[in-house]
């Protein structure tokens, strides 16, 4: 033998000890049930429940053994899942170019085992070295009553998801250094949440910022999502990319949407249709800042009063009755718990209030239709068209016609209306402008795209709607958020019921001067509990 080799008996089969550094120091190689690397010599008695601890250490000595020696095949086989195990453990040395690959062990918890990886990166004579933490979970395999490991793509590097792979390669396009209005650097360290936006900047305006490609390795998403660099071999140029940005203003999102699971705010400039900031507090790292599709509670009766005002219903200072009930095609809607009824109330005051009963029996007014929300909608506020064109992946609202008791709920931001904060930061923009103008993050200029058009608001509407929200901030429903902001200010709140959950998505949209901001906070209650302190932080920070 070896040096460093040991012989010792486990459970009353001879094993193997490999001395040295890493993985070595005390794998452990035995005859598991059907496993690869070598079968038992007889069947073992099907095993149940869940591995032992000697099954936990053997199983995960096994699979990071062969894996360190560059066996894809035989270390898949240690796992629940060969067939996918054995595409990315492959991919690990072939496309991504992984080698000399150290795997220490470190202690179990229960079914648990951390690792630690060193390995090395190497292309066309360039290395760089590789180290990072991922963990494996044994259990019982549910047809052979073998331990396995329970693959997941994270157990070969954490970052990685379903349909993931590892390559290196020079990158698709050169790095850019994403800077903001004025000049500062926009990095996912100081902005974490800027991380994917920014990836997906470089993927689409590397090539029109100059610069030169980098050889990295990424994870190459199975998604549409741009890859995602682990680490440079070979640094490129990077062209320097100007967003619509306010590093001040992304700062403070950034920080108030950490305080609320789930959460996301968009902030814009309602004179330019700039974007602000943009910022997201979620689990799956998904923009839904941009790109959520979710109901927006009443911050929608925004809309629905320009539809009303502009049809000739009523007014901000005309008659919008709140009652305890409303029913409309059998179904009966009402307010919030504690709301006093006010037969004589206007529009104004049902909308600081946020009176739904009072927006439902208005919706049976002549000339309104089933379609006339959804007029107003792409019409007036340019929502609904799939046709904006932010410099990035977006959705710009759906506001469908709709029939039955939809047409109500509808009105209220519940049935089939499906928003996301930069739809509401939009309206919010309009409203108070009159004027739609598309909201961006990366100039026109740059690629020649057409920005989406929409003929606005009539200035009598914008007046109205702008002096309502001015009364919803300072004596209704948003009044708490929004005190101690100065300038002019407005807003609007929010909640959201979504079948199964126990509490209400939280919304609020809100402006101070030449900014607009709404956030969402998904389970966060009333629109004044989570989304409202998120804008009044950005509106601070940007009015």
């Amino acid at each position: 033998m070896g040096k460093g080799v040991k012989v010792a008996v486990v459970g009353g089969v001879f094993a193997v000890m490999i001395g040295g550094a890493g993985y070595g120091a005390y794998n452990i190689v035995s005859a598991l049930d059907g496993g690869g690397g070598g079968s038992a010599g007889a069947a073992e008695t099907r095993r149940s429940g869940p591995p032992d601890k000697e099954e936990v250490r053997e199983t995960a000595d096994a699979f990071l053994g062969a894996w360190e020696k560059g066996q894809a095949a035989e270390a898949a086989s240690y796992t629940n899942n060969a067939a996918d195990a054995g595409v990315l453990l492959t991919a690990y040395g072939e496309e991504a170019r992984i080698a000399r690959v150290d795997i220490t062990p470190g202690v179990p918890r229960g079914a648990t085992v951390p690792f630690t990886v060193k390995a090395t990166v190497s292309l066309d004579g360039v290395s760089e070295p590789l180290r990072y933490t991922s963990a494996l979970t044994v259990v019982r395999g549910q047809t052979t009553g073998r331990a396995l490991v329970d693959w997941e793509p994270s157990v070969v590097h954490p970052d990685l998801r379903d349909g993931d792979t590892l390559v290196t390669e020079e990158s698709a396009q050169p790095p850019i250094e994403a800077v903001d209005r004025d000049g500062t650097v926009l990095t996912r360290e100081k902005y974490p949440s800027l991380g994917p936006v920014l990836d997906t900047l470089r993927e689409k305006y590397g090539d029109k910022a100059g610069g030169s490609p980098a050889v990295e390795l990424s994870i190459r998403h199975a998604t549409d999502e741009a890859d995602t660099p682990l680490l440079t071999l070979a640094e490129g140029e990077p062209g320097k990319l100007r967003t619509t940005l306010s590093a001040e203003v992304q700062a403070a999102a950034e920080k108030a949407v950490q305080a609320y699971p789930e959460s996301s705010v968009v902030a814009l400039k309602p004179s330019t249709g700039e974007v602000l900031a943009v910022a997201n507090n979620r689990d799956d790292g998904f923009n839904a800042a941009f790109q959520g599709q979710v109901a927006p509670g009443s911050t929608m009766k925004i809309i629905t009063a320009a539809m009303l005002i502009d049809n000739g219903v009523t007014s901000m200072n005309g008659p919008a009755p709140c009652t305890d009930t409303a029913t409309w095609q059998s179904q009966t809607f009402k307010n919030l718990t504690g709301m006093e009824p006010n037969e004589g109330a206007t529009l104004a005051n049902s909308f600081l209030r946020s009176c739904n009963t009072a927006f439902i029996k208005l919706i049976d007014e002549k000339p309104i239709d089933d379609a006339s929300l959804t007029r107003e909608a792409q019409e007036r506020f340019g929502l609904g068209r799939d046709d904006w064109k932010t410099g990035i992946a977006s959705f710009d609202g759906s506001v469908p016609a709709s029939g039955g008791p939809d047409r109500a709920a509808n009105a209220i931001g519940q049935g089939q209306v499906q928003m996301n904060p930069l739809n509401m930061a939009s309206v919010t923009a309009t409203a108070v402008t009159g004027a739609f103008r598309q909201p961006y993050l990366v100039s026109p200029e740059l690629d020649g795209r057409q920005l989406a058009q929409a003929k606005g608001l009539p200035s009598e509407t914008s007046a109205q709607l702008k002096e309502m929200m001015r009364l919803t901030a300072t004596q209704g429903t948003a009044q708490q958020a929004m005190s101690g902001l100065g300038g002019d200010i407005g807003a609007k709140t929010g909640s959201a019921e979504v079948d199964g959950n126990a509490t209400s998505d939280s919304w609020f949209t809100g402006f101070r001067n030449d900014v607009a901001a709404a956030a969402m906070a998904q389970q966060g209650g009333h629109g004044g509990d989570a989304a409202g302190p998120i804008v009044a932080a950005v509106l601070r920070a940007g009015g």
